[in-house]
């Protein structure tokens, strides 16, 4: 039987692109040789993956799972949106989202055969993107929000609640499926990041020639609004704008939220 290394088919993949099974296939039939190796997947039609390696996996389909008090959310990338919405494609990121739900991030790791295997089918660059796991510890709730497009998630929301019902972690799930917001608190944005948009807003109020004394409260304005377009907890509820989302929450507390999106 031929001998080789998990970093020979490692090599053998990078060489040609090929799937783990069909570079483990190729080893074994050409004796562990490496040229042989790569002559043989090129015999067999089986290199061809390489290039599509190269190509942009822009699309795909996302899933949410809930299991008790833990989520898991996951991104299958690929192509085109004629595979995302392929069965066997739909089928595998829900899968990945259940198991990260239960087993965590690193579970991953036991689908490299799967994608592989589906990207050979396929005929196009299959990948795992984002995966999420939430977890409720007591006193919280966990929920998750799935928009769905052509018979696959586009968009996957989950919420972790303090305090808070499943129907409101839902409710918020959904708001943050429409409103996108980056970040939970406005304390989350990166300094550097409000320091480069304070400065943008200056000199476009200047530019207009805004008064100079009442220049810091236009900036304040606007950096409010800029806030409000990226922190979950600045925005007003999508279902009812009169209303903000410290107020939809009462006495509950957003623990964490995480959104996984097709092509981001």
């Amino acid at each position: 039987m031929a001998e080789f290394t998990a970093k020979d088919v490692q090599r053998l993949r990078q060489m040609t692109g090929c799937g783990m099974m069909d570079a483990k296939k190729a080893l074994v039939e050409s004796d562990g040789d490496m040229e042989a190796a790569v002559e043989w997947l090129r015999i067999h039609g089986l290199s061809g993956n390489a290039k599509r390696s190269d190509r942009e996996a822009s699309e795909g389909a996302v899933a949410a799972v809930r299991d008790g008090n833990v989520a898991g959310l996951a991104q299958l990338r690929c192509e085109t949106d004629f595979v995302a919405k392929n069965a066997d494609f739909v089928s595998l990121v829900d899968e990945i989202a259940a198991r990260v739900a239960v087993e965590g991030e690193g579970a991953v790791a036991s689908f490299a055969d799967a994608v592989d295997k589906l990207a050979s089918v396929l005929k196009e660059n299959i990948s795992i993107g984002t995966v999420v796991r939430l977890e409720a510890a007591d006193g919280q709730v966990v929920d998750t929000y799935v928009h769905q497009q052509s018979g696959r998630g586009v968009n996957a929301v989950g919420i972790v609640l303090q305090g808070g019902t499943e129907e409101l972690a839902h409710e918020l799930a959904v708001h943050v499926a429409f409103t996108k917001p980056g970040y939970l608190a406005r304390e989350d944005v990166p300094a550097a990041d409000v320091d480069k948009e304070r400065a943008v807003i200056e000199e476009i109020s200047r530019a207009e020639g805004k008064p100079e004394a009442a220049m810091p409260k236009i900036i304040e304005g606007r950096m409010n609004g800029w806030y409000k377009e990226r922190v979950l907890l600045e925005q007003a509820y999508v279902r009812d704008e009169k209303q903000s989302v410290v107020q939809l929450l009462g006495g509950a507390t957003i623990v964490r939220f995480a959104q996984v999106l097709v092509g981001a």
